[in-house]
């Protein structure tokens, strides 16, 4: 049975000017291993919000969160060491160079191969002639690369994308969203994307919207449904 992250009534708010804003409230959702979801909607209607509680990243206000992985149940604090995160603004270290980038969740881990994997998962991204070059010298479409193959090396369960392709020209942003979407399938990795892309949404299998607090599921494999 694939891992599976579950949201059960989980609501999130925030407080602005003594003020009380509620983003969604009773929002249930399930997202399983192997399978991609992009989540779309207007600017602050908290999809980003979402991507951090599935994550589990932060907190809901009210809720549970649940992380169902060999048939044994957990908290989603246990997630974080299965899941990647890819960023709008990429996040790379700027005095590392493109290997030492990747490698750096393995070294974190204490993994003794890290170089050498890291140089496996940038021949992945197409960017095995551009290992040794800071993110200064790369373009903002090779610099996302560099990021999904850091998010990708040590094989997580999950990969959470908060608007990848939202810095990026229209060529860049096609072949970053081919390349991250080709090797979430080949590692068997679940993916969230929040994105304001038509085009990137429409490559995931299941498309949610967020909007005035309420969340739907919009279509899966183009046909129309609506989310419980």
């Amino acid at each position: 049975m694939p891992s599976q992250i579950i949201l059960n009534d989980v609501s999130q708010s925030f407080f602005l000017n003594d003020s009380k804003i509620t983003l969604f409230k009773n929002l249930n959702v399930s997202i399983s291993q192997g399978e991609s979801y992009a989540i779309t909607g207007p600017s602050g209607a908290g999809k980003s919000s979402l991507l951090m509680l599935m994550s589990g990243l932060e907190q809901a206000a009210t809720g549970q969160g649940i992380y169902r992985n060999n048939n044994q149940q957990k908290t989603l604090d246990e997630l974080r060491s299965e899941i990647g995160f890819i960023f709008q603004q990429f996040h790379l270290l700027p005095e590392l160079t493109a290997l030492n980038n990747v490698a750096l969740p393995l070294k974190l881990r204490g993994d003794k191969d890290a170089l050498p994997k890291a140089k496996i998962w940038l021949e992945k991204v197409g960017l095995q002639q551009r290992q040794h070059h800071k993110p200064s010298e790369l373009s903002g479409g090779e610099q996302q690369r560099v990021a999904i193959a850091r998010a990708l090396v040590f094989n997580p369960k999950f990969i959470f994308a908060d608007e990848p392709t939202g810095n990026l020209d229209q060529k860049s942003a096609r072949e970053v969203t081919d390349i991250l979407f080709s090797c979430c399938e080949e590692n068997n990795a679940g993916l969230v994307i929040v994105t304001h892309s038509d085009k990137l949404a429409s490559k995931a299998k299941h498309i949610f919207t967020l909007s005035d607090g309420q969340f739907k599921l919009a279509s899966t494999n183009n046909l129309e449904v609506i989310a419980c």
